[in-house]
């Protein structure tokens, strides 16, 4: 199956060159360009992309805005949105994650990893920039706006089995579904179940969102490093 990339930056240059990175892999294809979010929201829908690379600073409809159009729209439910920054951690990313973004990367990053970024976004695994530790990710989570969070989240929670709880804790840690399987002693496809369910209860689109409804809700607390 192949992957359908679109790009969303106002730079013409970092599009070309995203283009011809992306195309240069047998499973996945470039199916448009914007220059703008408000662009973006209506070539992913004109265009049934699977994963928006979506740049956050442009005119007009930023990339922040045009990332919850994007999430809230249940035509669009399919599609994940992997934020590109400049800035490897800033307030523009965690609020980006709590917009509906799967993850972000830095610009700066190495080719490989942004077509496994790609990769992993299509799966539905959240993704965090190598350079941005979990530990600091957590503190800007926690330091977030009272108004952009859901004091139901918390409430939420309560619907959530004992093995629930414990799988989302580790998927708020940043370990795979290998890692957590080995970790409470139980099968690979047990936790992917878990998850599933955890995140039909939470409302969460993928494990990105998870990550966020953690912390948020107070059941993980940050960590200093």
């Amino acid at each position: 199956m192949t992957i359908r990339v679109l790009l969303a930056d106002d730079q013409a240059l970092l599009r070309s060159a995203f283009r011809v990175l992306v195309d240069s892999e047998p499973d996945m294809e470039v199916v448009g360009e914007a220059s703008d979010g408000a662009e973006a929201v209506r070539l992913t829908k004109q265009e049934r992309a699977d994963v928006v690379l979506m740049d956050i600073r442009m005119p007009g409809t930023d990339g922040l805005a045009a990332t919850r159009l994007i999430s809230e729209d249940p035509s669009l439910a399919h599609v994940r949105v992997v934020i590109l920054t400049t800035f490897e951690v800033d307030d523009y990313v965690v609020r980006s994650l709590r917009a509906g973004a799967s993850g972000f990367l830095g610009k700066g990053s190495e080719p490989d990893e942004l077509l496994a970024a790609i990769r992993v976004a299509a799966g539905g695994e959240a993704l965090l920039s190598p350079a941005a530790t979990k530990g600091l990710i957590a503190r800007f989570l926690a330091q977030g706006d009272d108004e952009e969070q859901d004091p139901l989240r918390t409430e939420r929670l309560a619907a959530l089995t004992v093995r629930e709880r414990e799988v989302l804790v580790q998927v708020a840690g940043g370990h795979s579904n290998d890692e957590i399987a080995e970790r409470l002693e139980v099968s690979p496809l047990t936790v992917k179940t878990h998850v599933n369910r955890a995140m039909a209860k939470l409302g969460a689109r993928d494990r990105a969102q998870l990550v966020v409804i953690a912390y948020e809700s107070g059941l993980v607390r940050p960590r200093a490093e």
